[in-house]
């Protein structure tokens, strides 16, 4: 293993997150509603992982337009209902309970629905990752 990953590792915190203590709050979507993990602090900011759920709201238009998160890696399991989504040069693809994606770094991508009991599992790297408007792809 090499020196950096081994010393990164050696930083990170041990980090029991309890269910029992989960505090949902408004994320990036204001139609889902997200459950910190405590990874990002647990990491150094190397990662964070959270739980996202649909949270009954209506969407406006602004959650389904095309847009890029800034970020070295991206991974969503979807833990219970489904959601559409459209991804720039993959077509549309509707993920159900029980599917993965590795995103692709700054791939172009929307949401285009999602069930009422929609939720994720969602892993990223690095922590304070940006997301960003963008066109449409051609």
């Amino acid at each position: 293993m090499s020196e950096t990953k081994t010393d990164s590792k050696k930083s990170w915190d041990f980090v029991h997150n309890r269910a029992e203590e989960a505090k949902w709050t408004q994320g990036l979507r204001e139609i889902f509603e997200y459950r910190d993990l405590g990874i990002k602090e647990g990491t150094k900011g190397d990662y964070i992982a959270h739980l996202i759920r649909n949270n009954g709201k209506e969407a406006k238009n602004t959650v389904k337009e095309w847009h890029v998160h800034d970020c070295n890696f991206q991974f969503v399991l979807v833990l219970n209902g489904w959601a559409t989504f459209e991804y720039e040069g993959q077509g549309v693809k509707t993920i159900r309970k029980g599917d993965s994606i590795n995103q692709v770094p700054g791939i172009k991508h929307r949401e285009i629905d999602c069930s009422d009991d929609f939720e994720v599992l969602e892993i990223v790297s690095l922590a304070d990752f940006k997301t960003r408007v963008v066109e449409a792809p051609a």
